[in-house]
């Protein structure tokens, strides 16, 4: 487990801006809530790359990881991506947790089509309940059911003004991950 370069860190920032955008500068000094000894009583959060895969996790837990060789090691903290092969970077569903209450701009859809959304499909106009003021096509966008439970994440293919005059089988969300891979893709994560 090492810390991200340069490039690395711009990817994931350049990643997570485009759903949270200002409110990443909350997101990286966010105090940890872990015990830690009375010479340090206040441990930040970071990012740790190990095996392609970028870790959310707390100072203190690194230094407490230290002991467990790289080979041992499986995970720490929560996942938020990965790199591919060719290297861009990914978010994963895991990251949800972590975006969802800094999210800057929101989609909420119908009961009756979160399961669509679930099953891996897009938000289309028809099922969509409310969306915030603001979307542009291309952002970033944090998918939440009608009573406030974050599903998952994707890429808005419209702006909130042109959302209000589309046909209702029009593709309002483009899916990128839903709490719905937990079950999917059990073998992956």
């Amino acid at each position: 487990m090492r810390p991200l370069d340069e490039a690395e860190t711009t990817a994931v920032f350049t990643k997570l801006f485009k759903f949270i955008g200002p409110n990443l500068k909350s997101l990286i000094e966010a105090e940890s809530h872990e015990v830690t000894t009375a010479a340090d009583n206040s441990s930040r959060y970071c990012f740790r790359l190990h095996k392609n895969r970028v870790f959310y996790v707390s100072e203190y837990l690194v230094k407490r990881a230290t002991n467990v060789s790289r080979k041992n090691l499986v995970s720490l903290g929560t996942c938020i991506g990965k790199f591919t092969k060719g290297g861009s970077f990914h978010l994963t569903v895991q990251a949800l947790g972590i975006m969802a209450p800094h999210a800057k701009r929101k989609v909420w859809v119908k009961p009756t089509s979160e399961m669509s959304f679930l099953y891996g499909n897009h938000v289309l106009k028809g099922g969509l309940g409310r969306i915030t003021e603001g979307i542009a096509p291309g952002d970033g966008v944090v998918v939440f059911s009608m009573s406030d439970v974050p599903l998952g994440f994707g890429v808005a293919a419209h702006s909130t003004q042109d959302c209000r005059k589309l046909d209702p089988n029009a593709n309002v969300v483009l899916h990128q991950a839903d709490i719905g891979e937990y079950l999917r893709m059990e073998d992956d994560l």
